[in-house]
């Protein structure tokens, strides 16, 4: 959010940044002088630190955003103390383990859009032996027409603010052709259009027990054995069997 000096600010920022000169006109609780020369990884981890380190009296809401590296924003009384993107699905259960440590004395909900029904399941799965709620959410409206993209932090924010419906138990890992034919051609466009994974692989990785890096590295060992072979064209993109 950008403000000039004398312009109120919202209730809602919890960090103002601003130059050496312009610091001591604002009047905030938490204004941060940023030089030029400043570390921004200290920076946001200095951030960070004041928002968790302030206590607030609510719930801690963590908003997630489904997808092959999930979205995800984590706010309290309409704070939105820290955001990023996760590596992988089942990556959500290190960060539950690591609020519920940091937030020792409050509530934590967890909220999981209900776009990607693969990826989704795999998060609501790991993130069910924390013993935290966990709520399925509309992802309808929450990003912006073309604005999407998976692992939004913008939709995991409005995730989070908005309430769901209760997860009971674990979900079904079902996958569906579309998802497969998806999965097989972002290995297209890893491997450089040079060979598509084969289904079985694609279904592995939906289901959590390849990565889409470790697919294609395997379908690239496939693939080179196929290319050293004086009997196999080289071409046009093929499905490897």
């Amino acid at each position: 959010m950008g403000l000039v000096p004398g312009q109120k600010i919202p209730d809602r920022v919890g960090v103002v940044l601003t130059t050496p000169d312009e610091a001591q006109a604002i009047r905030h609780p938490d204004v941060i002088a940023v030089r030029p020369e400043t570390d921004h990884t200290a920076l946001i981890a200095y951030v960070q630190s004041i928002l968790t380190a302030r206590g607030g009296s609510g719930d801690v809401i963590v908003g997630i955003d489904p997808g092959p590296r999930p979205g995800f924003a984590v706010l309290q009384d309409g704070h939105r103390l820290i955001e990023g993107v996760l590596d992988s699905p089942e990556a959500v259960a290190e960060l539950g383990e690591h609020l519920k440590q940091r937030f020792t004395a409050h509530g934590i909900v967890f909220r999981v859009g209900s776009g990607d029904p693969a990826r989704r399941n795999r998060i609501v799965n790991a993130l069910l032996p924390l013993h935290r709620p966990v709520e399925l959410v509309d992802e309808a409206g929450t990003t912006p027409p073309g604005r999407r993209r998976p692992g939004d932090t913008a939709a995991a924010g409005t995730i989070a603010g908005t309430p769901g419906r209760a997860v009971s138990g674990r979900m079904a890992l079902r996958v569906t052709p579309g998802q497969i034919a998806d999965v097989q051609r972002l290995s297209r466009m890893d491997s450089g259009g040079r060979f598509t994974i084969p289904r079985a692989l694609a279904d592995r990785v939906l289901r959590g027990e390849l990565s889409l890096s470790q697919a294609v590295a395997e379908g690239e060992h496939r693939y080179g054995a196929l290319a050293r072979s004086p009997r196999s064209p080289v071409g046009a993109p093929r499905e490897l069997s």
